[in-house]
């Protein structure tokens, strides 16, 4: 960009993200237990958890109440048997998935 126009500022954001460096802990499980736990308990990620140990800031932005699951193709082949399926019908995959992640949790309480 030229001089004449400034960068917005949500690039001058990404930019200042960039530069952070990721750090990793191998700890003891229970010591990751007990962290990832805290994390729950005061509905942070385990990042900001550590963070709020360590007395750093935290962002407190709204996060979107979701779980992640890495799925390969390989697990798409799965799924897409166990449901009887289609293996390129992914979204009604997803969907059959969300529903025995539902059914899962119904029959803990």
């Amino acid at each position: 960009m030229s001089k004449d126009h400034p960068l917005p500022e949500k690039w001058l954001q990404n930019q200042k993200a960039a530069k952070a460096t990721q750090v990793a802990f191998d700890l003891d499980e229970n010591f990751q237990y007990s962290i990832r736990k805290a994390a729950l308990d005061t509905g942070v990620s385990p990042s900001d958890q550590i963070r709020m140990i360590l007395g750093l800031s935290v962002a407190r932005r709204p996060k979107r109440p979701r779980l992640t699951v890495s799925l390969s193709a390989e697990d798409y082949v799965q799924l897409a048997e166990k449901y009887g399926l289609p293996v390129e019908a992914q979204l009604d995959i997803k969907k059959r998935v969300l529903e025995d992640l539902v059914n899962y949790v119904k029959e803990q309480d």
